[in-house]
């Protein structure tokens, strides 16, 4: 099964304001990792977050963390985050989940 990319409008500002290469491989993840198996996780790439109900995973793409939810056969990629402003962006932006 594909799955469709979807980009949330501040993922896609995001991305803008990246180098060309590193956009490339952004772009080469999304399509290698997310466009087929967006729910398996590996040790190195793919994760899911735990506490949290959106986002749910996170893909590691070298000094970069892709945050995106899986519904409905959809990725939606909500943000691409340096790793150095994780924390705060998760703190920020992460819903915990409901216990």
């Amino acid at each position: 099964m594909s799955f469709d990319i979807i980009l949330a409008p501040e993922a896609v500002a995001d991305l803008k304001r990246l180098k060309g290469n590193v956009r490339g491989a952004i772009r080469d993840a999304l399509e290698t990792h997310l466009r087929h198996e967006p729910e398996k996780t590996s040790r190195s790439s793919i994760k899911r977050l735990r506490g949290l109900s959106r986002p749910q995973y996170r893909l590691r793409v070298d000094e970069y963390r892709v945050y995106y939810d899986v519904v409905d056969g959809t990725v939606e990629v909500l943000a691409i985050v340096p790793k150095s402003e994780t924390e705060s962006w998760l703190a920020q932006f992460g819903k915990p989940a409901p216990k």
